[in-house]
């Protein structure tokens, strides 16, 4: 049976965890001694410089972990304004996140495709480029067009991801259409299995309203016992297949990742060591 370990997506909007007044600087640290593993974010948005890894290695114990999210332009969210040099791109991210490697904190990037990115012949070439570009690192696929996933497409895109040795991420969503994806119990690495729970706010997945945050409303949800529950005997599963499991939460629009972060681990049966004391949240 593989390792499991449960975490959130960012730590610095977790309310539960910072209800001692924690600045800014000290909330990693507070939040690596309730959780083992973080989804990285910014690294979206930006290419970060080095000395902002170097200082969440050190605010970090030995054997914590990042899942390290690529640059937007990366995995193809900016059609627009595209880079005209997107290997340049690449080897910037790439030197960017050298202090994790050297750590060994990084368990791997994540690739989250657009919704849009369906299964297409020029998309899997692109997937294809940007395992090569990062073929030296922990790769995970997280796949958002039901195309990829249709019956005639399923297992032939599993065995895509196991040729790249590239870890499938399984997702928890709402089933809302073409930019949604059903729940897929597969494990395409050995060495880590990857799930992300999104919540399952229908509704709000597509159409968030006018005047408001998308990712406001569309995270917007928390799970309920019975809903973990229906998980139990999927993570069980690919815990049998895979050496490592990784869980996030990213419901958190309204602060519910992480209670479901720690339902879920208790319900697992978990009890993570190597966290930081607890003591920390005094700061």
């Amino acid at each position: 049976m593989g390792t499991i370990k449960v975490g959130v997506c960012g730590w610095g909007d977790h309310r539960d965890l910072y209800r001692h007044g924690v600045s800014s600087r000290n909330k990693l640290s507070v939040y690596a001694s309730h959780f083992p593993i973080v989804e990285l974010d910014s690294s979206f948005y930006a290419i970060l410089p080095q000395r902002n890894y170097q200082t969440w290695v050190q605010e970090t114990p030995e054997r914590f972990g990042f899942i390290v999210k690529p640059h937007q332009a990366m995995t193809g969210h900016r059609r627009l304004d595209a880079p005209a040099d997107r290997r340049e791109l690449f080897r910037q991210f790439e030197e960017s996140i050298q202090p994790l490697v050297e750590a060994g904190k990084l368990k791997t990037l994540l690739f989250q495709f657009p919704p849009w990115f369906d299964c297409a012949s020029e998309h899997v070439q692109y997937v294809r480029a940007c395992r090569q570009l990062l073929k030296t690192y922990p790769f995970s696929v997280e796949f958002r067009h039901q195309s990829w996933f249709e019956p005639r497409y399923r297992e032939r895109t599993l065995d895509f991801l196991r040729g790249l040795e590239a870890t499938h991420v399984l997702c928890d969503e709402p089933q809302a259409g073409e930019g949604s994806v059903p729940i897929v119990v597969a494990v395409t690495n050995p060495k880590l299995a990857l799930v992300r729970f999104h919540g399952r706010n229908h509704a709000g997945w597509r159409n968030p309203g006018k005047g408001q945050n998308w990712r406001d409303v569309r995270y917007l949800y928390r799970y309920s016992d019975a809903e973990l529950e229906e998980w139990l005997p999927r993570i069980r599963q690919i815990a049998g297949e895979a050496e490592e499991v990784c869980i996030l939460f990213n419901n958190n629009s309204g602060g519910d990742a992480v209670a479901n972060a720690k339902r879920f681990s208790d319900m697992l049966g978990l009890k993570p060591d190597g966290l930081h004391p607890r003591q920390l949240e005094l700061f």
